[in-house]
């Protein structure tokens, strides 16, 4: 493994997870604009999975929820509220539920790759790793524009995930590409997979009448 980064001292708390905006926004503001700084700083400080989550997963997740919610029912204007209130719930479900499978999957895989084995940083790695795709979800509010968002965020994403491998996770050199690659198949499989059957439990509680249900403006 990688000795590169100091990864002894780990008894620093994690500044967003404190129920701190202040921090969430620095943590956030700092991953996408200074990532390899940031990636050294997560790798110092212990993970907190439940912090993590009610933290900085579910605050930044709104954020395209909300998006998605006000483009179908106000902006766009073609769908009922009902209807833009599921899609808004599934959006928020699919990610945090797939932050966690997500983490699972790629602790799973550490020792494919000589990395260390701990779901709470491979959760760390996979939470900072998607703030492009939250942050960037605020787009979503302009229709026709996700699939272009969502895939420029995607990129990002990766890239970051890239960053952050070998100070977090302790993947060594030369077996960053694999681990990355390997890990970005796989999830682009189990995310499909996972919008499939919440969507068809969505369905099942909305019911495909809800589009047409009366708008509400």
């Amino acid at each position: 493994m990688s000795e590169e980064y100091n990864t002894m001292n780990e008894s620093n708390p994690e500044p967003a997870l404190n129920n701190n905006p202040a921090g969430l926004v620095d943590r956030a503001k700092n991953i996408l604009m200074n990532s390899k700084e940031e990636w050294s700083v997560v790798a110092s400080e212990a993970p907190n999975v439940g912090g993590i989550i009610t933290g900085y997963v579910i605050p930044l997740s709104l954020i395209p929820a909300v998006a998605t919610f006000l483009a179908l029912t106000v902006v766009g204007g073609s769908v009922g509220m009902a209807f833009g209130i599921g899609q808004a719930i599934l959006a928020l479900v699919v990610a945090i539920v797939g932050v966690l499978l997500s983490a699972a999957i790629i602790n799973a895989l550490s020792g494919t790759f000589d990395s260390r084995n701990d779901f709470g940083r491979a959760l760390q790695l996979v939470a900072y790793a998607s703030t492009p795709s939250w942050v960037l979800g605020i787009l979503n509010i302009i229709p026709g524009l996700n699939i272009v968002v969502a895939l420029g965020a995607m990129v990002w994403s990766v890239y970051l995930f890239y960053l952050g491998l070998n100070p977090v996770m302790l993947t060594p050199k030369g077996k960053e590409v694999g681990y990355m690659i390997v890990s970005a198949i796989i999830l682009v499989v189990v995310y499909f997979v996972l919008f499939f059957v919440l969507g068809l439990i969505f369905v099942a509680i909305f019911g495909l009448g809800a589009a047409s249900s009366v708008m509400y403006r």
